[in-house]
C-alpha cells in the first residue's frame, strides 16, 4: 500500500537507497502535503540512482555544479542584487549577453542534474542529492514539470537556478529569484540591441518574435522590458490589458506563441556511451533507459535522429517498431 501511494515498486521500496535528498524545496503556488512530497521525492530518488549509477559504470567524477567563488551572492541592496548576481553568473560560464538557446544544456554542462517528470500542482523543484558512501560528493537537480510550455519551464529552471546562487531573507525569496530568472534569461544589453530604447508602440509580429528569441513567455518579456526601461508604462500597461482580455493570465496561461520544450540528454547520451563500450549491459541499458529490447535496438542501429523521430511518432499516435 506505501508504494502504491508512493507510486514506485514494492523492490524499490524495500531497497536502502544510496542516495538521500537535502535542501528539497518545491515550486508550487499551493501547499503540498507530506504525502505528495513523498512520492515526488521518491520519483527523483529513482531517477537520480539510475543517473548516478551510470555515472559510476562510466568512472566518471560526480563534478559539482560550476558555481561562482562569490556565490551564493548576499542580497544587501534590495532587489537589484539579483541583476548583479545574474549578469555575474553569465559572465563566470561565459555566456556573455546573448539570449540562451538552449537552457537545459547550459545546466548539464555546468554539473547540473536537469530531470523532467509529469507533476500535479508543482512547477519545479530543486534538491541537493548526498550519496551514502561518498559524504563529500553532492548533486545539485533541478526538477520540471514536463506538462508546463517550454516558455514556463525554461523560467523555472531560471527561477530555481537563482535560489541556488542568491543568499536573501525568506520574505523576498520568490521575488528575487523571479527577478534573477528575467535577468538571466533576457539581459538588459540583449533586450537594448534587440528591442530598442524606450519604445512607445510594439505590434504583435514583433513581439513574437522576440518571444522566440528570448524563450519566453510574452508576459515575462513585457515585465522585462517595462522593468529596465525600453517599454515606457503606457505601453506597458496596453499589454498587460491585452494579455488580461485574451486569457493569457489565467491558467493555463495558454498564448499564441509555442516555445519548444528542452530535454535533458545526458543521462541517456551516458547510457548509450556505456551500452557501445561495453561497460553497461543490454539488459541494464533497458532498466536504466526504460526501454524493451525492440526500442534499443531501434536506437542503436538506425542513423536517424531518434529525440526528432520520437516526437514526431508522439504526435501522430504510432511506436517503433
Amino acid at each position: 500500500m506505501l508504494a502504491q501511494a508512493l507510486g514506485v515498486s514494492v523492490a524499490y521500496l524495500a531497497d536502502a537507497s544510496e542516495i538521500r535528498l537535502e535542501e528539497v524545496e518545491f515550486r508550487s503556488k499551493r501547499a503540498l502535503g507530506r504525502r505528495e512530497q513523498a512520492r515526488i521525492q521518491a520519483r527523483v530518488l529513482r531517477r537520480l540512482e539510475r543517473y548516478l549509477a551510470v555515472e559510476e559504470a562510466l568512472r566518471l567524477p560526480n563534478v559539482s555544479w560550476d558555481s561562482p567563488r562569490a556565490a551564493p551572492f548576499p542580497m544587501r541592496d534590495g532587489l537589484s542584487g539579483a541583476e548583479h548576481a545574474a549578469g555575474h553568473l553569465r559572465a563566470h560560464w561565459g555566456l556573455g549577453t546573448t539570449p540562451i538557446t538552449n537552457l537545459v544544456q547550459v545546466l548539464e554542462d555546468r554539473g547540473i542534474k536537469v530531470l523532467t517528470m509529469p507533476l500535479d500542482r508543482v512547477d519545479g523543484m530543486t534538491a541537493l542529492a548526498r550519496q551514502r558512501h561518498r559524504e563529500g560528493e553532492t548533486s545539485h537537480v533541478i526538477v520540471v514539470n514536463e506538462r508546463k510550455p517550454g516558455d514556463r519551464q525554461r523560467f523555472t529552471m531560471a527561477h530555481e537556478l537563482g535560489h541556488m546562487v542568491l543568499e536573501v531573507p525568506p520574505s523576498v525569496a520568490e521575488k528575487a529569484a523571479h527577478q534573477f530568472a528575467a535577468a538571466f534569461l533576457m539581459p538588459r544589453e540583449a533586450l537594448l540591441q534587440e528591442v530598442g530604447w524606450r519604445r512607445t508602440s510594439i505590434g504583435w509580429c514583433e513581439l513574437f518574435r522576440l518571444q522566440r528569441v528570448f524563450g519566453v513567455s510574452a508576459q515575462a518579456l513585457t515585465r522585462r522590458c517595462e522593468a529596465v526601461g525600453v517599454f515606457n508604462a503606457t505601453l506597458a500597461r496596453l499589454l498587460y490589458s491585452e494579455f488580461s482580455q485574451r486569457c493569457w493570465t489565467r491558467p493555463p496561461f495558454e498564448e499564441p506563441v509555442e516555445i519548444p520544450c528542452e530535454r535533458p540528454a545526458r543521462f541517456e547520451r551516458l547510457c548509450f556511451r556505456g551500452l557501445a563500450e561495453g561497460t553497461i549491459s543490454t539488459s541494464k541499458a533497458m532498466e536504466l533507459l526504460e526501454m524493451t529490447i525492440e526500442e534499443l535496438v531501434w536506437h542503436m542501429a538506425s542513423p536517424v535522429d531518434h529525440t526528432a523521430e520520437q516526437r514526431l511518432r508522439r504526435r501522430i499516435g504510432s511506436h517503433p517498431t
